[in-house]
């Protein structure tokens, strides 16, 4: 079986009234965190991932979160390299809930981290998915991710396969603020033609 890129996605709902209690003390940037990755379900996408399969793959992604190297991009390339000019954030710690991934994640001040900041303070919902490598087997009607999977990092994408699934900014019990935009591109060009020069077409 050849490998492929797989993709998985969980929805982030983030409210703006918490942006300024919710920053890494010594960055100042902006922190969400939630689920990463959900085990020994089939998820939106038809897949199964076990436990085990995702338990090995953040071990040693975990040498990344140390290492300050787990980055992502903003939207997903269809690409097993990550983009520096793209990047985001990075996943600085993570931990298991059940068989839920959770994750804390640091909003970089880079271009494509502003814009996500700027897209979260506008509330739009977003998802955080997964890229990986690996190939399939099909278990009557369920696409078991195999043993060969390899995890690459996680995005920031407009579209969501799991809505089940959200973050949240670090300060809980708080009520949560989303507006239905369904269209990221949209919400970016506004933002960046807001002040009446307009660096790109939509």
């Amino acid at each position: 079986m050849s490998k492929k890129l797989l993709i998985e996605t969980h929805t982030v709902k983030i409210s703006p009234s918490q942006l300024t209690e919710n920053v890494n003390t010594e960055s100042g940037n902006l922190m969400v965190e939630g689920i990463l990755a959900t085990a020994e379900v089939k998820n939106g996408n038809g897949r199964y991932y076990s436990k085990g399969l995702w338990d090995r793959e953040m071990d040693k992604y975990s040498e990344l979160i140390e290492q300050r190297r787990s980055m992502g991009e903003l939207d997903h390339p269809e690409s097993t390299v990550i983009n520096l000019k793209n990047v985001s954030h990075l996943i600085s710690e993570y931990w298991w809930d059940g068989d839920n991934c959770m994750g804390k994640i640091e909003i970089l001040p880079t271009p494509s981290g502003n814009i996500l900041k700027e897209l979260i303070k506008s509330g739009v919902t977003v998802g955080v998915s997964s890229r990986g490598m690996g190939s399939l087997e099909d278990k009557g009607g369920v696409m078991e991710v195999q043993d060969d999977f390899e995890l690459l990092c996680w995005d920031f994408v407009s579209t969501p396969s799991n809505p089940g699934s959200f973050m949240h900014t670090l300060n809980e019990g708080k009520n949560v603020i989303t507006y239905d935009y369904t269209n990221v591109n949209k919400v970016i060009h506004e933002i960046l033609c807001s002040k009446g020069s307009c660096p790109i077409t939509y």
